[in-house]
């Protein structure tokens, strides 16, 4: 059972993410912020809980949805916030916007919009730190999307056959653009095509932190010790639209009463309302976390804002 401070760090990492990507939602309605967003709004409790065991020098490798991965593993808010403004304090100078983020520094290898494209540089990653005798995990976020990309199989195949320590992380929130799961693929569940690969596979809640944190913290262990490649499916929502900071159920492609549903089931509410049930949090200390996360954001704002005079005027994100 999880104690009272892993719970809090996971809803504060968790609230932190919340808060950037609704800042970056209003920037962008404002025009301040010109690069596509992908927001993460609605699935904290994944990056948070497998973020929270990885060491700072394991490595992770996202997608197009990569702010909260980013935020999670211990990247920078100031230069994600800079990257978005295509300013030279950015994490990739201002040359990659919102969908290519890289930070060596943080052990966040790589984002791309190519579905499934960064499966493979995991593997790559891993099979180096077998190479040099590394204690070192690689873990590598997809979507259901990307599980009907070939190169997913051909990974997990490759990954069981050198034994590598890799995690892949699917994040299961329904839908691939605007296609719901179930006119995709057959019923059946994702983390089963996994394990007939041979690897130790789980499936979770992806709305409940402490659920996400109990499976990760085993499966990072035994990625680490070369037990078996892992394979973790959690089930979670976007909230916002597919690309943009608006919400669009008004667009009718999602079920009736679905998008209620997921807002009910919040991560963040939920960790909440657990931390003030067991006396940890109550709303005056609840308040000062608010405040110094909102402090950081506008710090950060500011310090893009100010640095902003370096733009790259053809980036490579209005692909």
């Amino acid at each position: 059972m999880a104690n009272k401070s892993e719970l809090l760090d996971l809803y504060k990492t968790m609230l932190r993410i919340r808060r950037v990507e609704e800042a970056l939602s209003e920037k962008h309605d404002q025009k301040i912020i010109q690069s596509p967003l992908y927001l993460y709004i609605g699935q904290e409790a994944i990056a948070a809980g497998i973020s929270y065991w990885l060491q700072a020098s394991d490595y992770v490798f996202s997608n197009h949805r990569a702010h909260g991965h980013y935020l999670a593993k211990g990247g920078d808010l100031k230069k994600l916030i800079s990257e978005l403004y295509f300013s030279s304090k950015g994490c990739c100078q201002g040359q990659g916007g919102s969908m290519f983020l890289a930070d060596v520094d943080a052990g966040f290898m790589g984002a791309t919009p190519i579905t499934g494209g960064t499966v493979p540089l995991a593997l790559g990653s891993a099979l180096s730190s077998v190479l040099k005798n590394q204690d070192l995990v690689s873990v590598v976020y997809f979507g259901d999307g990307a599980f009907e990309e070939g190169v997913i199989h051909e990974a997990m195949s490759f990954a069981k056959l050198k034994n590598l320590p890799v995690v892949f992380v699917c994040e299961n929130n329904s839908y691939s653009g605007y296609t719901h799961i179930q006119e995709r693929q057959p019923k059946r569940a994702i983390s089963g095509i996994a394990e007939a690969h041979g690897i130790a596979s789980y499936s979770g809640d992806g709305n409940d932190v402490l659920n996400v944190s109990t499976i990760a913290q085993y499966a990072i262990q035994q990625a680490r010790t070369r037990v078996s490649p892992q394979f973790i499916e959690l089930e979670t929502h976007r909230w916002r639209e597919h690309c943009g900071p608006y919400f669009d159920d008004d667009l009718g492609y999602r079920q009736g009463g679905e998008l209620e549903y997921w807002l009910e089931r919040c991560p963040i509410k939920r960790s909440l309302q657990q931390l003030m049930q067991n006396g940890t949090l109550n709303e005056n200390s609840n308040r000062k976390i608010e405040a110094a996360i909102q402090q950081e954001i506008d710090f950060a704002f500011e310090f893009a804002s100010r640095n902003a005079e370096t733009k790259s005027s053809g980036s490579i994100n209005a692909a």
